[in-house]
């Protein structure tokens, strides 16, 4: 039986791999993406993780795609609505890039306009977990966090999630929303795994914990750096992504992906599985994000759900991404 965590102070409860949505209608087509979805329903999984922006950066694309696939999907077979939560996020669609970051539009007439339209393209009454995809500093918590809270009382959305937030700032909106009496996030979402421990783990960590925030991971797989598939620079052309995991070759990423080879021959477990169960027992986490454009790809990390990694195991993990 797959283990459930609870969402902070919310009601909802998740099993501990997130399904990422990013994929879903740009580098998985319809099909494939259903044939996903419906695996990771049947294996046990209960969050789809997805945001209006996604995939507004491929050619031809607006945004709105995986969320419409994601309808499309429920449209086909109505009584999975039941089985899974759905996750989105508002804030970079109606946003801009500057110098190259997304700057969140997060004023309180875009979230409710973001809100319904979101709606609209999942084909849903609900949303279970509204995250705001970035934090934007120039826009008074007060002002968002409301925003947010109305949805919650309007019945449109469940609970509230932060992301990419610094530990400063998760501080800030929580007691934003002790003192304006909000609605209080229940999630925060942001970069961690295996290679890049340092992105949560100390005030970051220590904020959400304070605060009573379940962390979700995102690039838990470190751009599929922690599945194997990159071990030389010869390998960087195998995908589009392998550019981003250029600077994971060093003797650092060389020393766990031998830890995670020693581990996958004494478990049979793929490496991707490994980093992920490796993720989900880290104190604090409630899940762990990760897409797949096959199948095959999603069999393999759900694995993660029912592997349990020894204490020798892990602590060989921990010393070798240290």
């Amino acid at each position: 039986m797959v283990e459930k965590r609870k969402l902070g102070s919310s009601e909802l409860e998740i099993a501990p791999l997130v399904l990422g949505g990013n994929v879903f209608g740009w580098t998985a087509d319809e099909q494939t993406s259903f044939r996903i979805l419906d695996a990771f329903v049947d294996r046990g999984g209960t969050m789809i993780d997805t945001a209006d922006v996604y995939s507004a950066w491929a050619p031809g694309h607006k945004g709105g795609e995986s969320e419409a696939v994601i309808r499309r999907w429920l449209k086909r077979d109505p009584g999975k609505r039941d089985k899974v939560l759905i996750a989105t996020k508002v804030g970079f669609l109606d946003g801009e890039i500057v110098d190259g970051e997304w700057v969140a539009a997060l004023h309180a007439p875009v979230i409710a306009r973001a809100c319904e339209a979101s709606l609209e393209r999942l084909g849903t009454d609900r949303i279970d977990l509204y995250y705001q995809h970035k934090d934007n500093p120039e826009i008074p918590l007060a002002e968002s966090l409301g925003a947010m809270d109305a949805l919650v009382r309007g019945g449109k959305v469940r609970a509230i999630g932060l992301s990419q937030y610094t530990p400063e700032r998760v501080r800030a909106a929580m007691q934003s929303a002790q003192d304006e009496g909000l609605t209080h996030p229940c999630a925060l979402q942001t970069w961690y795994n295996l290679l890049e421990r340092e992105k949560l783990e100390g005030a970051l960590l220590d904020a959400a914990t304070d605060c009573g925030l379940a962390v979700v991971s995102f690039f838990s797989l470190a751009n599929g750096f922690l599945t194997g598939k990159y071990r030389a620079k010869e390998d960087l052309g195998k995908s589009p992504r392998g550019d981003r995991v250029a600077g994971y070759l060093d003797e650092r990423g060389e020393r766990i992906l031998v830890a995670l080879d020693e581990i996958a021959a004494e478990t049979g477990a793929a490496r991707g599985a490994i980093a992920l169960a490796w993720t989900v027992a880290q104190p604090g986490i409630a899940g762990a994000l990760a897409s797949a454009t096959g199948v095959e790809q999603l069999v393999q990390n759900m694995a993660a759900l029912t592997l349990e990694l020894s204490p020798a195991q892990l602590e060989r993990l921990n010393q070798a991404s240290a």
